[in-house]
């Protein structure tokens, strides 16, 4: 029984740290792809470029929220 909860915490952490898409960060966010790709390039979005693709970690981003990163506020250009 041991094993098997181990396996299902590897799974587990797996499934948390696996990369996610636009659609699936703007999804977790609430927020819209346009303005995903807004964040990236105006708000220096925590983002990892893949081929074409723009993939994220979501704690990357939650962290990246909970300092302000995401903070309308903000004018451009403000870190």
């Amino acid at each position: 029984m041991i094993l098997n909860h181990s396996n299902a915490q590897m799974e587990n952490s797996a499934m948390t740290d696996r990369w996610l898409s636009v659609e699936e960060i703007a999804e977790h966010l609430g927020i819209s792809k346009d303005t995903v790709y807004a964040w990236i390039s105006k708000k220096g979005m925590p983002a990892h470029r893949v081929g074409r693709f723009w993939k994220f970690q979501r704690v990357e981003v939650d962290a990246w929220v909970r300092s302000g990163g995401a903070d309308e506020s903000k004018a451009e250009g403000d870190v």
